[in-house]
């Protein structure tokens, strides 16, 4: 899907900056060329000052993305997954564990949930960022507490796992 929006995008790299911002947080761009979170109207301003362009660019970029059928289908469609605990979990007594591998391993999620699982340790979240989209793409795994230790060498056997680190 990314590689469809770089190459809409090829000759434009302020809009492509734009699409990949609304692409990463799940906004949606509705078919009155507007943006939303869930139900709530993002201004383009408020996005050109994020991607650090002019607005007239966010406009031009909504306007290109519903005049493609294929990146309408996806931008119109597009739902925000909710809160991330990652940097909050501390605060409500849970366990993070993030996790770098190989993302064309398959299984990994499968292998340290297991892991998890069999220390009677129960799962608050799990994110796992796009490959596509970012170049380090993490597993975070938020838990319902700290996971004891001795659990982060059998992380680092799981096959594809480059490294781990919990807190």
């Amino acid at each position: 899907m990314w590689s469809a929006v770089q190459a809409y995008f090829k000759e434009h790299p302020t809009r492509l900056k734009v699409a990949k911002l609304i692409l990463e947080l799940g906004l949606r761009v509705d078919k009155d060329e507007e943006i939303y979170c869930g139900s709530v109207k993002i201004p383009s301003i408020s996005i050109a000052r994020a991607c650090e362009v002019d607005r007239r660019v966010v406009n031009t970029t909504v306007k290109m993305i519903l005049a493609n059928s294929k990146l309408r289908e996806v931008f119109t469609n597009i739902r925000p997954s909710g809160p991330f605990f990652r940097d909050v979990a501390k605060h409500f007594g849970f366990g993070v564990i993030e996790i770098t591998a190989d993302p064309k391993t398959v299984g990994i999620i499968a292998k340290v949930t297991t892991l998890i699982a069999d220390e009677g340790v129960s799962i608050r979240q799990i994110v796992a960022d796009d490959p596509e989209l970012y170049p380090e793409p993490k597993l975070t795994v938020i838990t319902e507490k700290e996971v004891p230790g001795k659990i982060i060498p059998k992380f680092l056997k799981v096959r594809g796992v480059k490294s781990v680190s919990v807190y």
